[in-house]
């Protein structure tokens, strides 16, 4: 169990360090080469960063927007877990209810004991999306109820309930058709109703339509080709047939994080807080390439440093979408990207760390010396480019740290450092083989802003001083010369 340290987090702090979330993940997408990313960070009600970056189609060069709708895919789980449990929470259906107690269709099926909780935790064995699942590609169309059913009475079950966590779209599909039976109502119609109008949502719906289609971003393939030629393909819609309650939704950033920062405890919202934490509770394990997983009733957990937290992801042909809430605090961070090889996840992660690390307190260590105040600090912070790349110097309350803005995760050359004075700073004694124990002067010019930094002896410039003086080099191909 993870032991949580962490200062309390309020608005304030988190709206004195988003410029620099945003710079993050402005200069991640363009390393990585992302077609767009549409960003946001709340805490509680308070919405801190809402950005876009990016285009929303690569083939016409539309700048991405905050205001772009994205197919958010697989986070249509946690909408249809909500109104099943707002469902049970009425005593409408019990959690405990099987497939043929709310579908006698599927009475003779293999999925005819799983039950409610089993199907919302991937716990009921049903196969994933069938034997014929070339929708997902595009190939034809998304199953509607019959094609479903068909599935479910043919291919239903890859596994006994409970004895795999086995994720699965045809389960969710299955859940989708139980909340038409118990209300009588198309599952869009009930959804949108009792959970996103609750919400005050206007840019969350259930399925994609012509006239959502016009706002929406265009998904994209990974590039292909070789050289300067490789390039990405730009993707069609589809909508989602039966399969709308596991892979439907559309949203934008702003809204998404809004909806899944009602599932922290205490907001009481959409659920009590005995069923929110039921939801959170793992019902299942798994492991994926970044470690051990769970899954609870519509909801992915997952740990990033001292945070529990919860979400879900999504995958749509050409969209790749993250959300991440920590159900004690309420810090909630959403990423959506336009590509199929999109690194929602790492995004959100990194946010999520940089929270944490850039509200941290400093340590004993880096208290300040006399005549050193923040302000000190401020004018020190920036980043700073040679030949080798960049450096990020960034203040964290009362002390800064020195990162890569271009490594896949912003801990993964970070170092702590401490002032000695107004213009050197001392890297964290550490084992390594950068700059660990060693001095960092700064230079300043006579109006006090800063025209050069030395790290293991190496120069480094302010971005927009690097720059200049490199520029004309480039220019005649000698950007080796250039020596100062």
């Amino acid at each position: 169990m993870v032991t949580r340290t962490l200062p309390q987090l309020t608005p304030a702090r988190l709206r004195e360090i988003a410029p620099y979330l945003s710079r993050w993940i402005a200069t991640q997408v363009e390393t990585r080469q992302v077609p767009g990313a549409q960003v946001a960070v709340r805490i509680g009600d308070e919405l801190v960063l809402s950005e876009a970056f990016g285009v929303a189609d690569e083939s016409s060069g539309d700048p991405l927007t905050t205001d772009h709708l994205f197919r958010v895919a697989s986070h249509s789980k946690t909408f249809t877990a909500v109104a099943v449990l707002r469902l049970v929470e009425a005593g409408r259906l019990r959690l405990d209810d099987t497939v043929a107690d709310l579908l006698p269709r599927c009475a003779d099926t293999p999925l005819a004991g799983a039950t409610v909780r089993e199907l919302l935790s991937h716990t009921s064995g049903a196969i994933r999306d069938g034997v014929d699942a070339d929708f997902w590609v595009l190939d034809k169309d998304f199953l509607d109820p019959e094609a479903l059913l068909a599935v479910v009475r043919e291919h239903g079950a890859a596994y006994a309930p409970q004895e795999h966590f086995k994720y699965s779209n045809i389960g969710y599909g299955v859940l989708g058709a139980i909340i038409e039976q118990v209300t009588g109502r198309d599952y869009a119609e009930h959804v949108a109703d009792d959970v996103v109008a609750r919400l005050g949502l206007t840019d969350t719906h259930p399925e994609l339509t012509d006239e959502l289609d016009r706002r929406a971003a265009v998904g994209h393939t990974r590039a292909h080709g070789t050289g300067r030629d490789r390039r990405r393909v730009t993707i069609d819609q589809a909508t989602t047939g039966a399969l709308a309650a596991a892979t439907g939704f559309v949203s934008r950033a702003e809204e998404l994080s809004r909806f899944f920062g009602t599932l922290a405890l205490g907001r009481r919202e959409l659920l009590t807080d005995r069923t929110l934490r039921l939801m959170h509770r793992a019902e299942a394990t798994f492991e994926r390439g970044t470690g051990t997983g769970t899954y609870g009733l519509g909801l992915i957990g997952t740990t990033v440093g001292e945070r529990r937290m919860v979400g879900h992801s999504g995958g749509f042909p050409g969209q790749i979408t993250r959300t991440l809430v920590d159900p004690t605090d309420g810090l909630a961070v959403c990423v959506l990207t336009n590509a199929v090889d999109g690194p929602a996840e790492s995004l959100a992660v990194g946010l999520v760390q940089l929270v944490d690390l850039l509200t941290a307190p400093a340590a004993d260590w880096q208290a300040l010396p006399d005549g050193v105040a923040p302000a000190d600090l401020d004018r020190l912070t920036g980043r700073y480019v040679s030949l080798w790349g960049e450096m990020d110097i960034v203040r964290g309350g009362d002390r800064l740290v020195r990162l890569d803005p271009i490594t896949p995760g912003p801990l993964d050359a970070k170092e702590e450092l401490r002032a000695l004075d107004a213009t050197t700073l001392r890297v964290e004694d550490t084992d390594g083989f950068g700059a660990a124990g060693e001095r960092i002067p700064f230079e300043l010019d006579d109006d006090g802003r800063v025209t050069r930094v030395r790290v293991t002896g190496v120069s480094s410039w302010p971005e927009e001083v690097f720059l200049a003086r490199r520029g004309e080099h480039w220019a005649r191909g000698d950007a080796g010369s250039a020596q100062e």
